[in-house]
């Protein structure tokens, strides 16, 4: 493992060249002994979740290795949307708490993630769900007629993810290639069926219309990075409309926890059976509502999380006797430590993440981590060992990548373009081309440097760096 700090900048070929200094080999004098000890790093299990985000976006198109989900026509909630979106919000996390300075690789992991979204096999499913049945409205007698478009009307379990990964994207980046009127094409075009080829064409502006629209349609019971990139303030008339539609309780249950979905056509809500999608929901919720995500913590994890040593599951799982095994498990564990992660409830997400690795067969492949998708329920100990590829790819390394509020600084705290320009930063494919995990990138405001901390994931010795920046000097 290596450390490089870089103090000052001079001009090379027009742009601003960091001069560097290894930690081992000629140090600036000015920084004092131990300075490192205040800069937070990722660990090893960080950095193997940031990699393996990368060795699933880097696959070829239309391989979708480790991220085959449990229902085989993507309608599901583990489907490749889910997976590409978490990851997605994870490495925006990643780079916003942890890595600041590490502008290229973030960005070209977001590139690759979006891509994928906006692949056929992860929207085409909407073809045949527009359709909808009796699971989502009891009372239909005749099913509807199809559309393909996944953004234009309902499909916001799809049309919301890419509409916030573009918007991560411009935040972070300082990029409105979003903004284009092609920005985003949704490629219709299956071979042996159909009238021929469509594309359904859009800007992030149009995808946001088109998901405000369909709130507004629904009585608005259905971004704030928008807002500060482009100087408007959507944000403050949406939001006020959402509380209202769920004012007066109907947000809950008798039970304290959040219902699973409204039914538009019934007007009542789907009654949660388990603590999942509450998890799900407060996860993202703390960013606008987080005095009363706070406040119902307790009342809603009593009777889902308790501390259990080792060893004791076989016992409790007998005391309960047989389960109703569901056609599809949710992916409950892997909302509930995303949950964790953002109110900061570090003894709970520690304890989960420990069994995790303990009996969900925490794995390595090309320096990435993941828990591998498994269908059996328990062990023979009664160790729960059941795990989807949305939590075994995403959702664990979110949870480890988030820190206390996260979401919500970002929410809160979202990079101007100001701040994205001015902002020292490294310009490398070394984490592509050459294994090398990045552990610190970012500026030290206390030792007046920039630093970074780099390992190689394959043990090789070579490296390469350019840096680039125009911050502080």
């Amino acid at each position: 493992m290596a450390t490089t700090t870089m103090t000052q900048t001079q001009p090379v070929d027009d742009r601003s060249q960091i001069i560097v200094s290894e930690e081992d080999n000629n140090l600036s004098s000015h920084l004092p002994l131990g300075f490192l000890d205040k800069v937070p790093k990722l660990d090893q299990v960080q950095a193997g979740h940031i990699r393996h985000f990368h060795n699933l976006s880097a696959q070829l198109d239309g391989e979708w290795r480790h991220m085959g989900s449990q229902e085989p026509a993507q309608e599901w909630l583990d489907a490749l949307r889910y997976q590409l979106a978490t990851m997605t919000y994870a490495a925006g996390a990643a780079h916003y708490h942890h890595l600041p300075g590490l502008q290229s690789t973030f960005k070209g992991l977001f590139k690759r993630l979006i891509k994928k979204m906006l692949r056929r096999e992860v929207w085409g499913y909407w073809y045949l769900t527009s359709q909808s049945g009796k699971f989502v409205d009891p009372d239909i007698t005749e099913l509807r007629k199809p559309w393909a478009d996944p953004v234009k009307t309902e499909n916001i379990i799809y049309s919301g993810h890419p509409l916030l990964m573009i918007s991560l994207f411009a935040m972070l980046f300082d990029d409105d290639t979003s903004e284009k009127e092609d920005a985003l094409v949704f490629n219709w075009n299956p071979i042996f069926f159909g009238m021929g080829p469509e594309s359904f064409v859009y800007s992030r502006e149009t995808l946001q219309v088109a998901v405000i629209d369909e709130m507004e349609k629904n009585g608005w019971k259905a971004m704030r990075y928008n807002d500060i990139r482009n100087g408007t303030n959507v944000v403050d008339k949406v939001l006020p409309k959402y509380k209202a539609a769920w004012a007066g309780g109907s947000m809950f249950a008798s039970n304290g926890l959040i219902v699973d979905w409204y039914r538009v056509n019934q007007k009542n809500m789907a009654q949660p059976m388990s603590l999942g999608f509450t998890a799900w929901a407060d996860a993202f919720m703390n960013t606008w509502s987080s005095i009363e995500v706070r406040s119902t913590f307790r009342s809603q994890v009593l009777g889902f999380l308790s501390p259990s040593p080792y060893g004791g599951a076989r016992e409790i799982v007998a005391s309960l006797g047989p389960a109703r095994k569901p056609r599809f498990a949710q992916p409950a564990l892997g909302y509930v430590v995303q949950w964790l992660s953002e109110p900061g409830e570090e003894e709970l997400l520690s304890g989960l993440l420990r069994q995790a690795d303990a009996f969900l067969n925490s794995s390595w492949e090309n320096g990435g981590l993941y828990y591998p998708r498994c269908g059996q329920a328990v062990d023979g100990s009664g160790n729960s060992t059941l795990i989807d590829p949305y939590t075994g790819n995403t959702a664990i390394g979110y949870a480890r990548l988030n820190i206390e509020d996260g979401q919500k600084n970002m929410w809160e705290k979202p990079w101007a373009g100001e701040f994205v320009r001015e902002k020292p930063f490294v310009d490398t494919t070394s984490f592509e081309d050459q294994g090398v995990d990045l552990l610190r990138a970012g500026w030290s405001e206390e030792s007046n440097a920039f630093i970074i901390t780099a390992k190689m994931w394959h043990g090789k010795s070579s490296m390469f760096f350019q840096f680039f920046g125009t911050g502080p000097t």
